[in-house]
């Protein structure tokens, strides 16, 4: 009796183990499922396009990634380019998706976070400094000066970001998804730039600061620099 039930428990614990490994999209149940976006039918996801009606562009997007962009136009100095299942729908049900990232000299990637995706970051040009923060009760920081070639992993939810420290030199990156839809929350947009707004007096009392300094922070105006 005492063997069956050591047997179950390390069956249930495998399992446990092995549901943590699985990527955070669920698993295609057939070859691919192309986005239908113009179907009215709202499931978690997209619905699948008729396969008789799938192409090969469903599969193909001329992205232009080999080229530079203008990161001219953003106040934090930098231009995320990313391709998701909104932009390629062939991506619909395969659990990834990509980015260019491109950084002025100076130029960042602001504190964000992802809450349906672990990133993994290759330096293509240049040198940046990135992070991340660990959740409470810790918030250990932790941070590397990556240069070309470098690889580095961003955990799914955890606040991260990336710099370019040069004063003369621009940088770039590829970073790869485990998601369709990533989503990205840049944590100075979302709390002083909310719509409506987040009470000055709630917001006071979180970062300890008088309500004046809120209250002009909250009329900035937060951009987003993704596209």
């Amino acid at each position: 009796m005492a063997s069956c039930s050591f047997h179950l428990l390390s069956v249930i614990l495998i399992v446990i183990a092995s549901s943590g490994a699985w990527a955070t999209d669920p698993s295609p149940l057939q070859d691919f499922c192309v986005a239908d976006k113009e179907s009215p039918v709202r499931v978690n996801g997209l619905p699948c396009k008729d396969i008789k009606d799938v192409k090969v562009d469903d599969f193909f997007l001329a992205a232009d990634l080999d080229k530079p962009r203008d990161t001219t136009m953003s106040k934090v100095k930098s231009n995320v380019t990313l391709i998701n299942v909104m932009k390629l729908a062939g991506l619909n049900t395969l659990g990834i998706s990509m980015a260019r990232i491109d950084y002025a000299p100076q130029g960042q990637n602001p504190p964000h976070t992802h809450p349906r995706a672990t990133e993994i970051l290759t330096v293509l040009e240049g040198s940046l400094y990135v992070g991340f923060v660990t959740s409470n009760p810790d918030n250990k920081f932790i941070s590397k000066l990556l240069n070309k070639g470098d690889v580095f992993v961003f955990p799914q939810g955890l606040i991260h970001f990336q710099f370019n420290p040069s004063h003369d030199k621009p940088a770039v990156a590829i970073a790869a998804l485990n998601s369709q839809n990533p989503g990205a929350i840049t944590i100075s947009n979302a709390v002083f730039g909310s719509k409506p707004p987040i009470a000055d007096d709630v917001l006071a009392k979180a970062f300890q600061v008088d309500k004046k300094v809120v209250d002009w922070l909250q009329a900035q105006f937060w951009e987003d620099n993704h596209n």
